[in-house]
């Protein structure tokens, strides 16, 4: 069986390991803008509907985000920082079992690195988890002012109008926080891209492709700034010559490596009332729990 297996293979796969072993963003991503190296900071908040939607859809993102929350050492204020909140909009009580999935969410957090001081978890009346209803975006927007407005929130991360998996519960979020942001102009929405449906279950391969695409880019891009630079010191004519083109403005992605990957498994493990066998076959070819990209959505 393993006679045509040689010396090849070994390297092929090694390389393949080493490819998916690190994480990937792309230049402009959210995560670039925390860096305390440039003059952006601020507070994140991530916007969920229910309980799972954090490690499910999500984990690519908090996983980054979380490892820079840090003071911004740059800032002349000691006490600025980049801080990442969480906010769920329900306890997931759909099958009665909203006490043991809100405590189930506060583990899930635990192991992905969201501080336990930057956490809500809403029950409201009106917003209670149903695969079959809308909820209200000014009765989301009335609970999301308070909370942005006590934690000086500037950018809020939630589903796009598809809602990823179609739950009309992960549809109204983005409309809620657009009807947040006709009273708070500095708010920054970005969506979460709702893939078709052949790469939303790529398993590896979607790692794969995303840091092809963010490396290819980068490549490129480089590849034309020296051929310009090259042509210069040639004299080459700046009439004949090709400019190098600004570059173009890059989505925010987060691509997981292996150990991200295993955080994301680990935190989704934390919602046992949740692990029937299709939750499975989910963790192990969803392309969310390697690789997410965000929109910037603008109300004009």
């Amino acid at each position: 069986m393993f006679k045509s297996f040689n010396a090849v293979h070994v390297l092929v796969l090694a390389l393949v390991v080493a490819y998916l072993h690190r994480p990937a963003q792309s230049d402009n991503s959210i995560a670039k803008q925390l860096d305390p190296t440039v003059t952006f900071a601020g507070n994140i908040l991530l916007l969920t509907a229910h309980p799972d939607d954090e490690c499910m859809f999500f984990a690519p993102t908090i996983l980054a985000l979380a490892a820079l929350q840090r003071p911004s050492v740059s800032s002349r204020d000691p006490t600025s920082t980049s801080s990442l909140y969480s906010l769920c909009m329900s306890v997931g009580n759909a099958d009665g079992l909203g006490a043991i999935r809100k405590y189930e969410l506060e583990s899930s957090l635990d192991l992905l690195g969201v501080d336990t001081d930057k956490r809500l978890i809403v029950d409201h009346p009106d917003l209670q988890d149903n695969f079959t209803a809308y909820w209200d975006a000014q009765t989301i927007a009335s609970i999301l002012k308070p909370y942005v407005l006590e934690n000086r929130i500037n950018t809020i991360l939630t589903f796009d109008r598809e809602g990823i998996s179609g739950h009309p519960n992960h549809k109204s979020l983005p409309a809620g926080v657009k009807q947040l942001m006709s009273s708070l102009k500095e708010v920054r929405l970005f969506t979460l891209i709702t893939t078709p449906l052949p790469a939303k279950y790529g398993g590896i391969l979607a790692p794969s492709l995303a840091k092809f695409d963010l490396y290819a880019g980068d490549l490129l891009h480089v590849l034309e700034a020296q051929l310009t630079r090259l042509l210069a010191m040639l004299n080459v004519s700046i009439s004949s010559a090709p400019k190098t083109s600004p570059r173009p403005e890059v989505m925010p992605v987060f691509v997981s490596g292996t150990k991200e990957y295993w955080a994301a498994l680990q935190a989704m493990r934390a919602h046992p009332s949740q692990l029937m066998w299709f939750r499975w076959l989910y963790v192990l070819f969803s392309r969310y729990m390697w690789v997410n990209e965000w929109n910037e959505v603008k109300v004009v």
